[in-house]
């Protein structure tokens, strides 16, 4: 059996956000084994699972992504929408909009160190909409 929820992430900064709590607030109860599913409806933002002990780590990543993607190269076209838009493209794409979570005990069976992150690539990117699919 699946069940479906929409669900809207609050605002954030760009960067990288442990999200965890705020998905698991929005959720029904969850099954007591399956997996969830997680999609970001949006082409300049993703979700990833990593680090959620350290909030360096946060940083780190903001700072690498960055680096490797630039805004304000020269050759790209797609430039409406601000200087950081075809680099949000880029990087989300790097990311990926999808992940899924085996749930156990009715608990999401992340590690111990690991977190949910939105990974926010716009400098005023706004609340984020995301599906959330459980599979019991």
């Amino acid at each position: 059996m699946v069940s479906h929820h929409s669900l809207r992430l609050s605002p954030k900064s760009r960067g990288f956000h442990i999200v965890t709590r705020e998905i698991l607030n929005e959720l029904p109860e969850l099954p007591e084994n399956g997996i969830l599913n997680l999609f970001i409806q949006h082409t300049s933002a993703g979700l990833t699972i990593n680090e959620a002990a350290d909030p360096d780590v946060l940083v780190d990543f903001e700072s690498i992504y960055n680096k490797l993607v630039p805004e304000n190269m020269p050759f790209l076209m797609h430039t409406i929408e601000g200087p950081d838009d075809m680099p949000a493209h880029i990087k989300a794409s790097m990311v990926g909009s999808s992940v899924s979570i085996p749930i156990i005990g009715r608990k999401l069976s992340l590690g111990t160190w690991q977190g949910i992150y939105l990974c926010e690539f716009r400098n005023r990117g706004g609340s984020r909409k995301i599906v959330a699919s459980i599979y019991s």
